[in-house]
């Protein structure tokens, strides 16, 4: 812990909610061919796309996420009270996690669980990890966007003149939960499979309603043109912002510093434009080209606008 990471198999988690005793018990968590299991890398929107799953179950009707905490509508299976309260819970339910796919239960390969992969721009990714791990008490706070990027300046200009090194760190290998890279590469192994939908939270925030029908279609459920009315009200940034059920002002204090910041900044795309320089940028670019070059584009929607 000596980083301000707990490391688990060569994957660094947060140190406040972990443990490596449950980590490894997690392994023989059972998923139910009836659940629906929502995965992300951390701060791809993820607490939008529970919100929109919760009304789409409740029909649009806000009572549920404005009664129960987010985090126990959808519980995350690697927290110790996460995956406490699903070990022991009676029927299918809401699942999330940030887990890669080579730490996840055995059991969901096995199953017929239904898995919504939300995918967003890794540099808007970055940006808003930079901002919110800089209010978070749990993780060792970053000393600078660059340094959160890349490392060092010596690192930096290794990266401008073609050096490899820290190539995985600049799309976020040293954070928690590892690497977007491998992350997103590990999860895409699943794509075209009958249960497995990817969701781009650019083509969400697009056309939401469009989204939202399509994820309907997916989980095999339908909503009235009133009840997708009130889900698309009701999941509103502007809402959630509002909701403290869904904005994690419930949490103690002593893990977010919300003085500075808070868990709901923006809710927009493009904003990484704001804050990368150009040198960034740019080698950003040449390594998400390098890396990504064996996958579809359709999967990467941002790209080229």
């Amino acid at each position: 812990m000596s980083d301000g990471y707990m490391w688990f198999e060569g994957v660094p988690f947060p140190v406040v909610g972990y443990t490596l005793e449950h980590l490894k018990a997690m392994h023989n968590f059972v998923f139910k061919d009836e659940d629906v299991l929502i995965l992300s890398f951390p701060k791809s929107g993820t607490n939008w796309l529970i919100e929109i799953l919760c009304l789409i179950h409740s029909k649009g009707d806000p009572t549920w996420i404005q009664s129960v905490p987010i985090w126990e509508r959808s519980p995350w299976v690697e927290t110790m009270n996460g995956y406490e309260a699903l070990k022991g819970r009676e029927g299918p339910g809401h699942v999330s996690s940030h887990l890669p796919i080579q730490l996840f239960p055995k059991s969901l390969f096995q199953s017929k669980t239904k898995v919504i992969y939300l995918i967003r721009n890794p540099r808007d990714t970055l940006a808003s990890g930079y901002f919110f791990w800089s209010i978070s008490n749990f993780v060792k706070k970053p000393e600078s966007l660059e340094q959160y990027f890349v490392g060092s300046p010596k690192e930096m200009e290794a990266l401008v003149t073609g050096g490899r090194a820290c190539s995985a760190r600049a799309l976020l290998t040293e954070v928690a939960f590892g690497s977007w890279l491998e992350h997103v590469c590990g999860w895409m192994s699943m794509r075209g499979k009958e249960n497995f939908l990817i969701v781009s939270y650019e083509e969400l925030k697009q056309d939401t309603r469009n989204m939202i029908q399509k994820i309907c279609q997916f989980l095999g459920r339908t909503l009235e043109p009133e009840e997708m009315h009130l889900v698309l009200k009701n999941s509103s940034f502007q809402v959630m912002k509002e909701n403290k059920m869904s904005n994690y002002s419930l949490l103690p204090n002593w893990l977010l510093d919300e003085k500075n910041g808070s868990l709901m900044r923006r809710g927009t795309t493009g904003d990484w434009k704001n804050h990368f320089t150009v040198a960034q940028a740019e080698v950003f670019d040449k390594i998400f080209q390098e890396k990504m070059a064996g996958l579809p584009r359709e999967l990467f929607p941002w790209e080229g606008c």
